[in-house]
């Protein structure tokens, strides 16, 4: 039975082991809180391991300035995002499992590095990361732009898909009467079940018991 505090992946390799969990949010989400990337969560959850990692769709990081980049660094926990794994995956099936197990590490390495000097500046953080994935072989380079053209293709047919979906939604919504708008924006915000819930409020039962 999966735990809600422990991490996705719990991994132990030749002379070194790492944690990872994987976040996804929709792309419509705007309001995005530090705590749901869970970087903090993630560093409690090594248990012993190495490193650890948190996994998100590229278009959810914030690109300027987050805290989250300050997490990373001072409780040594590497932001990934997906792009970065298929990059790796491709390089393991290109270049072998050994080459691409030493990549992630030396991504994890340069998170670590970070300890001493944490920053909420993305750019440091990314420059790091991907200086950590440059100098490791020269073939990462071709394999980051065919990554980036897919990523743009996906995250342009995500937008295409959302959009269809508010649109259908805001249609919906145009067509409802007045009574029927009233009774969706009740049942949004759950009035009936939170009445319900006051309602239900005493305080005699302890001493009854």
């Amino acid at each position: 039975m999966e735990r809600a505090d422990s991490a996705d992946v719990d991994c132990a390799s030749e002379g070194c082991s790492f944690v990872a969990d994987a976040k996804a949010f929709r792309i419509s989400r705007t309001a995005k809180n530090q705590k749901d990337f869970k970087v903090e969560a993630v560093a409690g959850w090594k248990r012993g391991r190495s490193y650890a990692a948190v996994v998100c769709p590229i278009y959810h990081l914030p690109a300027k300035s987050s805290q989250i980049y300050m997490q990373a660094g001072a409780r040594n926990v590497a932001i990934l995002t997906f792009s970065h794994l298929a990059i790796m995956y491709r390089f393991a099936t290109e270049s072998g499992a050994a080459k691409a197990r030493n990549l992630l590490f030396s991504i994890f390495e340069a998170v670590e590095r970070m300890r001493a000097s944490p920053s909420k500046d993305a750019a440091i953080y990314w420059r790091a990361v991907n200086a950590a994935m440059n100098e490791d072989c020269s073939a990462i380079l071709a394999l980051k732009r065919q990554e980036q053209e897919a990523t743009s293709e996906a995250v342009q047919a995500l937008q295409q898909e959302a959009l269809a979906f508010l649109d259908a939604e805001r249609a919906t919504i145009e067509e409802m009467s007045r009574e029927e708008a009233v009774a969706e924006l009740l049942r949004g915000k759950n009035i009936p079940g939170r009445v319900k819930m006051v309602g239900a409020v005493s305080g005699k039962s302890i001493f009854e018991l």
